[in-house]
């Protein structure tokens, strides 16, 4: 019997503890935002094409200065 009182309490101090933090989150302004999360999704593709022109600009770098190539196998074992 004593352990259902421990468990009652310990279950109290839990539910506090998450209604403290939810209040914190309110107060804090967590939900101040209701509008952005319903358009979301309408700009979905135009979030892709930035991190796709992003990729794309990996590949167009300038070549490095001779003599800093990057050692591969076919230089280490002399064919070529």
């Amino acid at each position: 019997m004593n352990i259902m009182f421990l468990l009652i309490g310990v279950s109290l101090l839990a539910a506090m503890f998450f209604l403290f933090l939810f209040i914190w989150a309110v107060k804090s302004g967590q939900y101040d935002d209701t509008f952005t999360p319903s358009v979301r999704i309408l700009f979905d593709d135009e979030l892709d094409s930035k991190y796709e022109t992003k990729n794309e600009t990996k590949g167009n770098e300038e070549p490095a200065e001779p003599g800093n190539e990057e050692i591969n196998k076919d230089n280490l074992t002399g064919s070529q």
